[in-house]
């Protein structure tokens, strides 16, 4: 089988790689944010349920959560599932990535000086102005690295959308491997992933640049 026309169906499986990363991403981020300000709520049982839920998502295996996610609402609803299929995907991709930004934002916020609140507060800051313009901006140059890892471990982690068997790029290429006994398309598709990541980890390098006048 020619390489052109492996590459070719590939490129069908690309877009929704790509399309699990941004929107995992869309919905992660703010998601892990919100989880951490309930990890670090002076209520205890408010804190003790978001530990739990930081505790389950990081201690189970993403393939599973995914399949909960996904067959969960048949089983228990008998809801008709043929086109909760993508939805899914993200629902559990955004649960389970939200859950590891959320320890990386809250480790970045307990790290702050305590003395920047009180010298925001002397100013007339309220607390919210505080954290959105005093603090956030120093959080985010200190968890970029974490940060970066997850992501980069996010491009590699779309090709488990396979085990509900959404046809994204990693599925398209053990079809072909399959099909044509040709170890081609998974070099073809690790190429792939390795230049996605090349792309990701320059992007977030740049933001690190830009966060860099945050000391």
């Amino acid at each position: 089988m020619k390489l052109s026309m492996i590459l070719s169906q590939l490129s069908t499986g690309m877009a929704g790689t790509i399309s699990i990363f941004v929107l995992t991403l869309v919905f992660s981020l703010p998601l892990g944010l919100l989880i951490a300000f309930g990890r670090m709520s002076k209520n205890r049982i408010v804190s003790g349920i978001f530990r739990l839920y930081i505790s389950l998502m990081r201690g189970t295996p993403l393939m599973l959560q995914l399949m909960v996610v996904y067959f969960g609402p048949f089983y228990l609803f008998g809801m008709n599932i043929g086109k909760w299929r993508f939805p899914a995907i993200i629902t559990g991709f955004a649960l389970n990535y939200g859950a590891y930004f959320a320890e990386i934002y809250r480790s970045g916020i307990v790290s702050m000086d305590r003395g920047q609140y009180e010298a925001a507060k002397l100013l007339g800051y309220s607390k919210g102005q505080t954290f959105v313009r005093i603090i956030l901006p120093q959080v985010v140059k200190r968890i970029l690295p974490a940060i970066t890892n997850e992501v980069i471990t996010l491009v590699k982690d779309t090709s488990l959308a396979f085990s509900i068997s959404y046809v994204e790029m990693f599925t398209i290429a053990k079809q072909i491997a399959a099909a044509k006994t040709t170890m081609v398309p998974f070099v073809a598709a690790g190429i792939f992933y390795y230049i996605f990541n090349f792309v990701v980890a320059w992007v977030m390098e740049l933001l690190e640049k830009k966060f860099s006048y945050y000391h």
